[in-house]
């Protein structure tokens, strides 16, 4: 009857746990707990939260068979005042169930203050608490608060560290002073690199800075293997570059690239040259090699060269430039001094001024093709 009730919207769940935990006859308000019943703390989950039967059968086995019923009731009042419900709430309650058991004003106030006094916005808290629920978990002034300042120093501002908690916050959970202290010591003091160095590729990718130590080095070593100098300039972006691609997907990129043409060393040469074509996928990879071969011209040799050029996109950079390639060919003022990699790679506003504007009376299709690439549009031909 009393579940007929609440889905009946006469009775607020609330209601029916306060009736339903304490068979004990103690008073719900009184604060005092009693045995939870499995059966109808799942009831209590479907109904406060809106979880399926099955993740709240879950869920509820994760939870203490013994609390006060107000501090569940509070939690979710809680979380709810910020902003939290639905599946952000949900999210929350399925990765810690105890919270429902914790003291509000103790426990999870303090914590969302203090997300405010960093100078989150309400929408901010609200994403970074979704995406990385285990914030809550921290203490505010021990962890939270030391931790905040940390990665704020390695990103170099609040904004940029914002930017990223906002977009994947799991890498704020590192150990930092058994992880990211030791790696960064590792690189500056053993490899040499220059903390303004480092410092560039951690505000790119501050996961890179969070990865195993044993790993880090393993990592140094697997570079330093490639003939990639310590103390080049390269050197951090590489062991950056690897440290995203798996060996699985690196090993696919170089079988991929001998049927292309490339030699094994031509592939280790080409990686200091520009690491990033590793996170290509093969699929990109392969539909670029066979535009830049079998369709521009290019030799395998010439790309393995000037590797930056697998980096550019087909449709946007080098399908419309190969097209002003075309009609520079027809007109017959193509001339071999113009070297491939040099006509995909230039600079927007640099192509224009030597490909097209030289042309744009007598071959005004060149602005045609191009009016329609991201690069170009809103460019004055005049300047």
């Amino acid at each position: 009857m009393l579940r007929f009730l609440v889905r009946h919207q006469f009775l607020p769940p609330s209601t029916l746990l306060r009736h339903v935990l304490f068979s004990n006859g103690t008073s719900a308000s009184s604060g005092a707990t009693a045995s939870l019943d499995p059966h109808f703390l799942v009831e209590y989950l479907m109904n406060t939260c809106g979880f399926s039967a099955d993740v709240a059968s879950k869920v509820s086995k994760l939870l203490p068979r013994s609390q006060s019923t107000e501090k569940a009731d509070a939690v979710l009042g809680f979380f709810r005042s910020q902003g939290l419900d639905g599946a952000n709430l949900r999210r929350i309650i399925a990765w810690k169930p105890g919270l429902l058991g914790w003291d509000v004003e103790t426990n999870l106030a303090p914590k969302f203050k203090l997300l405010r006094e960093m100078g989150l916005s309400e929408s901010d808290i609200i994403v970074i608490v979704w995406r990385h629920p285990i914030v809550i978990g921290y203490n505010s002034e021990n962890v939270l608060l030391p931790r905040f300042k940390v990665w704020e120093s390695l990103l170099g501002s609040k904004e940029i560290l914002l930017k990223h908690l906002r977009r994947s916050g799991w890498f704020f959970s590192s150990n930092i002073e058994n992880v990211v202290r030791p790696n960064i010591n590792f690189l500056r003091d053993e490899c040499g690199i220059p903390e303004a160095r480092l410092s560039l590729v951690i505000k790119r990718q501050p996961s890179f800075i969070t990865q195993n130590p044993d790993a880090l080095r393993a990592l140094v070593d697997r570079t330093a293997g490639f003939g990639v100098p310590r103390e080049s300039i390269m050197f951090i972006w590489v062991l950056n570059a690897l440290y995203r691609v798996s060996r699985e997907k690196f090993e696919a990129h170089v079988k991929l690239m001998n049927r292309f043409g490339w030699s094994n060393s031509e592939f280790v040469a080409a990686i200091p040259k520009h690491p990033t074509f590793l996170l290509l996928s093969t699929e990109a990879l392969q539909r670029k090699m066979e535009f830049l071969i079998k369709i521009v011209g290019s030799t395998p040799s010439d790309i393995a060269k000037h590797p930056m050029v697998l980096e550019l996109s087909l449709e946007k950079r080098l399908i419309p430039r190969f097209h002003v390639m075309e009609i520079l060919k027809s007109e017959g003022l193509w001339t071999s001094r113009y070297k491939l990699h040099t006509f995909f790679i230039s600079p927007g506003p640099k192509f224009l001024q030597k490909y097209v504007l030289p042309y744009k009376d007598k071959l005004p299709k060149l602005l045609e093709v191009l009016s329609i690439v991201p690069e170009f549009k809103g460019n004055n031909p005049e300047c």
